[in-house]
């Protein structure tokens, strides 16, 4: 997107939104991105950025935190290495080492997670772990930036004697220090190092009293520092000692440099891929702080915002909220539901003074940059925005004294860069528009400029006060007017946009407002002309009866929403209940298939045994009676197969919508107290309380209202008083099935624990005649599920036992039928 004027993104307040992400970047690399930001010039580009952005947005508010501890900046450091045989400091290799975890964790972390965020795993993808590198700059520096005592064996050799040997100096120096103190001639009372040697402080009137070197004098010239002629050669020892720590901690430092410089060009690319990831999570954290979402994109030029907000005016008002939370009114965003590309491709904007136009305009700017800079728009998610190749604005006062420009000469110039480079693809904002200059001229000038832009294809809006451009917007293909809403009850602006509406100005109403005089107001309205006060009349008349349409069409979106909700709940029950049907059917032809095989397998055995035995009169007895046992136990399963399916398709009949009864037809006769009637042909049925003249007082169960009289039907006369004396009795049975449990819930349980629970959920609900029961024992790793189907599989007064339905538990529920 190219954007003119420079100072565009300034006037239409992106300088607050930059400087939001600056403060939710984590490093220096993730600053230097977003100082280098550009908009995106293609559809597909801010397609994947878009999906970065909102999957990061995901993992922030649902996943496990981000592993960003350590974004550290160690180009600096890098660039100090390159060079053959330079060295490398020792708090840069824990830096490197930091760095190169953080790498890790996050390749870690979105390389586990490609499914849920493809589009942020390829970006993390770019960076290079370097795990080879990590496990060395672990072995050399320790957490605090020294380098391990064990980083190499001539190091820990070094250091060992230099600790041993510092002690036995420091003892050596505690002997002189305490005789010096015995014999009055020190200082202090511990020993100090002075020149990197160990030394005693004394008095300086004492210094000959004792045999040494004077290494120091203090500022006073009170004490010196002498080192005891005693500790001379251990004092020589550690500085040797110390010398060899020095070139044994340079050669490794050299030798770690020249391992880091194998890995330079990998490091730099990780580091771009760094800077690239903070400032996405910059762009992810500002997005779910502004509640925004990813529009539908298209490149028609077409805007169909719903509920967008300006992310200026949105961290303003946060940071005024949070500066003052004592106040109880909070400032808030008045949402903006606007349409631009499709139906007409010029929106004019008028309405009074601060009443909101030039904010609307500038937030479809603002959310147009935000777009195009990869940003999420705090909008409603299904909007739709457009990425413009071009966005031109002219706002505000441009006026140079070093250029010799006048605000309208300024003005002028900027619609003169419009008319040279607007196209289809690009997007113009113009703020009070033939303002400047003589009123009847520049609205001309506007006017023509705007024909033009309509005529080219440009998306524009503009705002004015001229009532020319008004009408123009009315009579003009491809042009539309639009207002913002105002109060005329308390005379503020409500800053709401209204389409198709042009606007009054209401510069008499504020005046009264403001407190002019009434007759200066009158006198100005005489100046005016009663035709123009008459429209201006007309114009706040239709707004409010447009307030109360768009009241009632939304009142009816919202009712047809609820309809429609309805009725796709209806056919999902419908086609629900068709493929239970369709199932029970199948199974059932099945269980039928299956028993009729059985029987006749076992009727072929039973002859073959008789005809075996040759028709023996005992045999033939057994074979009969096996016979009867097992056509009994086809009958009893045939009993239980029908129960059941009696039983499903009972509750198919209960869940399917009960059909609307018909208007009750009208009773005769005058309406009566103690009729009862309907409200307006409809609802539940009301009863006459009071009539007086041509308004009634009616009552729907406890609730009173009184109506018109004319809005009342009558369905029929007073009902009958009547009382009805019933003897309850309740068997022992009954109390058993009320008492009987109906479900038992044994997720969590061991088998032993939940076979028992289930025994006693049994022989309860068979003791209480209970026709089913519902065991709720959770998928899990289902060996408490096929325990649970073993045992009811040995028990004989358990007819059947399956899963509950997919939308009832599934395999995580059996429901079991009794005997």
């Amino acid at each position: 997107m190219h954007i003119h004027p420079a100072s565009a993104e300034t006037k239409l307040g992106f300088d607050a939104v930059r400087a939001a992400l600056d403060g939710h970047t984590l490093s220096r690399l993730g600053q230097e991105r977003l100082e280098k930001m550009q908009p995106a010039r293609s559809l597909n580009g801010l397609r994947d950025e878009l999906a970065r952005v909102a999957e990061v947005q995901e993992a922030l508010r649902f996943d496990d935190p981000l592993p960003t501890a350590h974004l550290l900046d160690v180009r600096p450091a890098l660039r100090a290495l390159a060079p053959e045989d330079a060295l490398v400091q020792e708090e840069d290799l824990l830096a490197f080492r930091l760095v190169l975890e953080t790498t890790q964790a996050l390749h870690r972390y979105f390389a586990a997670r490609k499914q849920k965020y493809p589009h942020a795993a390829v970006l993390a993808g770019r960076l290079t772990p370097l795990p080879e590198l990590v496990k060395h700059l672990k072995q050399l520096v320790d957490d605090e930036g020294r380098l391990r005592e064990d980083a190499s064996p001539e190091l820990r050799r070094i250091r060992r004697q230099i600790v041993r040997q510092q002690a036995a100096l420091r003892d050596s120096l505690m002997r002189e220090l305490r005789h010096a103190i015995g014999q009055g001639y020190a200082t202090e009372e511990q020993p100090t190092i002075r020149n990197g040697r160990m030394v005693i402080p004394v008095r300086a009137e004492a210094k000959r009293k004792i045999q040494g070197f004077v290494q120091d004098t203090s500022a006073t010239g009170q004490t010196v520092y002498i080192e005891p002629a005693s500790v001379l050669d251990l004092n020589n020892e550690v500085r040797t000692l110390e010398g060899e720590e020095r070139r044994e901690v340079e050669r490794l430092l050299r030798a770690a440099a020249a391992h880091v410089r194998q890995h330079l060009e990998a490091f730099r690319d990780t580091l771009q891929t760094l800077g690239a990831l903070d400032l996405l999570l910059a762009k992810a954290r500002l997005s779910n702080r502004l509640n925004a979402h990813v529009p539908d994109l298209n490149d028609d030029g077409v805007i169909e915002l719903y509920e967008g907000r300006n992310p200026a005016l949105l961290l303003h008002f946060a940071k005024l909220n949070a500066e003052q939370p004592e106040k109880d009114a909070k400032r808030a965003v008045v949402p903006l539901d606007l349409k631009l590309g499709e139906d007409f491709r010029t929106l004019i904007i008028t309405g009074p003074n601060a009443g909101g136009k030039s904010v609307a305009m500038k937030t479809i700017g603002l959310l147009g940059l935000m777009l195009a800079y990869g940003l999420p728009l705090p909008a409603a998610p299904h909007s739709r925005f457009a990425l413009f190749q071009r966005l031109i604005v002219d706002l505000g006062d441009e006026q140079s004294i070093e250029e010799d420009l006048s605000t309208f000469s300024s003005h002028v110039t900027n619609l003169k860069y419009m008319l040279r480079h607007a196209d289809a693809q690009t997007l113009i904002l113009i703020d009070e528009a033939g303002t400047g200059t003589d009123p009847a001229e520049g609205g001309a000038l506007a006017q023509a400029v705007l024909e033009r832009l309509t005529e080219i294809g440009a998306r524009t809006i503009a705002t004015t006060h001229h009532g020319s451009l008004k009408a123009f917007a009315h009579e003009t293909e491809g042009v539309e007017n639009g207002s913002m809403q105002f109060d005329r009850a308390t005379l503020s602006p409500t800053y709401r946009f209204l389409p198709g509406i042009p606007g009054s100005s209401y510069a008499f109403e504020i005046g009264t407002r403001i407190g002019l005089p009434e007759a200066t107001l009158d006198r100005a309205r005489a100046l005016v002309g009663g035709q123009k006060t008459t429209m201006e009349d007309l114009l706040a008349t239709f707004e409010a009866r447009n307030l109360q349409l768009e009241q009632h069409l939304r009142e009816a979106e919202a009712t047809l929403r609820a309809a429609e909700t309805q009725r796709q709940d209806y056919e999902q029950r419908l086609t629900r209940l068709r493929s239970e049907r369709d199932a029970l059917k199948q199974q059932a032809l099945t269980e039928a298939e299956r028993i009729l095989q059985s029987a006749n397998a076992q009727v072929e055995r039973t002859i073959r045994e008789i005809k075996e035995a040759e028709a023996a009169k005992e045999a033939t007895q057994a074979a009969r009676q096996e016979l009867d046992a097992f056509k009994e136990r086809v009958g009893k399963r045939k009993s239980n197969l029908e129960r059941k399916q009696q039983k499903r398709s009972q509750q198919q009949k209960r869940s399917q919508p009960k059909p609307k009864k018909p208007d009750p037809p009208p009773a005769p006769g005058p309406l009566q107290v103690g009729d009862q009637v309907v409200v307006d042909g409809g609802g539940s049925a009301a009863e006459v309380l009071e009539l007086d003249g041509k308004e009634a007082v009616v009552a729907v169960g406890s609730m009173r209202m009184r109506v018109k009289a004319k809005r009342l039907q009558k369905v029929g006369g007073p009902r009958q008083q009547q009382v009805t004396v019933r003897q309850v009795q309740q068997s022992s049975a009954d109390l058993s099935s009320l008492r009987a449990r109906r479900s038992v819930d044994l997720r969590g349980y061991r088998v032993d624990e939940a076979l028992i629970e289930v025994t006693q959920l049994l022989d309860a609900a068979l003791a209480a005649n209970l026709d089913a029961v519902e065991i709720l024992h959770g998928k899990g790793t289902g060996a408490l599920r096929q325990a649970i189907h073993d045992y009811l599989g040995t028990r004989p007064d358990v007819a059947d036992f399956d899963d509950a339905a997919w939308n009832d538990g599934g395999a995580g529920k059996t429901i079991v039928t009794l005997v």
